[in-house]
């Protein structure tokens, strides 16, 4: 029979045993990223096991698996490796990689054979998920859209909105965008990004145009939440996903990569609503 034991230094559900002592950490002035560190722990919403957020070089994250890989056991194609905080899709030349958590999700089916290590973590990640779900520490996300609430109101759930005539697909409604800054206690900022008092952005009808010589889309119009008329640092303010009072204090690190993830209408066309939400209806003259 085979232990489900894991291995020393950390707990059955994948997190680190070792207490994590705190740091005064500080971000240089000329420094690119706002981040504290680079590997963002996270947790997978469909198998419930943990991943660790970094950036590429187009800006874009990638959840890779936590722990480094023999290269041997890896096929070329899934070589990831870490230089100076960002992910590269390629080997290293070293004997060790990363790989990408998509690679051995037990609750996705696998895009390439797997290697008979690769499927043995894979089964390790799926009994994990099992106990996971056993003790009630993860709930699985559910099947479907959700039922819409009743009445007339329309709320994205992932809005799309365009900021510096760029368009992006939020993580969540654009009331509920947290900010992403550090507080004085070490926290992460518990204020929304939308300021109560002060500008904000218009829901308005604009074309749902396929971009780079994509084909055309059936739909002719989609709400977006538009900013391009607020000021340029109002707009940065968004696109960094910082609080008013986090915005006027520059020297404030990141705790959280920002959730802006680049509009594709081909990729993303269930979040493509043809009408506006309750809040507002304005077409776009």
């Amino acid at each position: 029979m085979c232990s489900l034991t894991t291995p020393s230094g950390r707990r059955w559900d994948g997190t680190p045993a070792a207490p994590r002592h705190l740091r005064a950490l500080r971000v240089d002035a000329d420094s690119p990223s706002r981040l504290l560190r680079t590997a963002q722990p996270s947790r997978c919403p469909d198998c419930g096991n943990c991943i660790d957020w970094y950036t590429r070089t187009q800006g874009r994250p990638v959840g890779l698996h936590p722990q480094e890989l023999a290269a041997a056991a890896v096929p070329a194609s899934c070589r990831w490796h870490v230089d100076s905080g960002i992910a590269h899709a390629a080997s290293d030349g070293t004997r060790w990689c990363r790989i990408p958590h998509p690679v051995l999700c037990p609750a996705r089916e696998p895009t390439e054979p797997l290697t008979p290590h690769l499927a043995e973590l894979r089964r390790r990640l799926a009994l994990r998920t099992r106990r996971l779900l056993d003790t009630g520490a993860f709930a699985p996300p559910p099947d479907g859209e959700p039922t819409p609430a009743s009445g007339p109101v329309c709320r994205p759930a992932r809005p799309v909105v365009q900021i510096l005539y760029g368009r992006y697909l939020a993580a969540r409604p654009v009331d509920d965008i947290q900010c992403v800054a550090q507080t004085r206690r070490r926290h992460r900022c518990p204020h929304p990004v939308l300021a109560v008092e002060g500008p904000a952005g218009v829901w308005v009808l604009m074309p749902a145009t396929a971009a780079r010589g994509q084909l055309a889309l059936p739909a002719a119009d989609m709400a977006v939440y538009d900013l391009t008329h607020l000021p340029y640092a109002e707009q940065l303010r968004w696109r960094t996903q910082r609080c008013p009072d986090h915005a006027a204090a520059p020297a404030a690190a990141d705790l959280a990569l920002a959730d802006w993830e680049v509009f594709d209408p081909l990729l993303h066309h269930k979040h493509i609503h043809a009408r506006l939400p309750a809040t507002g209806r304005r077409e776009r003259p």
